[in-house]
């Protein structure tokens, strides 16, 4: 893929002589979404590679899997906001007006007559 930039470097941990001189751990940068993958799991670089290729498609598939899920929240919200009220919620809410219009009058000040 001309998207993913691989490069391959010295593991650490166990594996000895092999891991010491073999630049056995792979790393790949997905350049669109800037996901870096790094496998040293394996003490051959091909299984590495294997490996961190297979670890980056899954990254790909969750982020599109939860653009998709975001992109449909969004449509939802859209749609309960632009749907209309109903009857008793209409009601509800111009009772709730009437109780808080009245608490304001009641803040006025009150004119003294002297």
């Amino acid at each position: 893929m001309k998207d993913v930039v691989e490069s391959f470097v010295r593991s650490s941990g166990p594996g000895g002589q092999n891991v010491n001189k073999v630049a056995t751990c792979v790393v790949l940068y997905h350049k669109p979404t800037g996901i870096i993958v790094k496998c040293q799991k394996f003490r051959t670089q091909f299984l590495n590679r294997q490996q961190a290729w297979e670890m980056l498609r899954e990254s790909l598939q969750r982020k599109q899997e939860q653009e998709r899920l975001l992109r449909q929240a969004q449509r939802e919200k859209k749609r309960r906001q632009n749907r209309k009220r109903s009857l008793s919620a209409k009601e509800r809410m111009l009772e709730d007006k009437k109780k808080h219009t009245f608490k304001k009058q009641n803040r006025k000040k009150i004119k003294n007559y002297d």
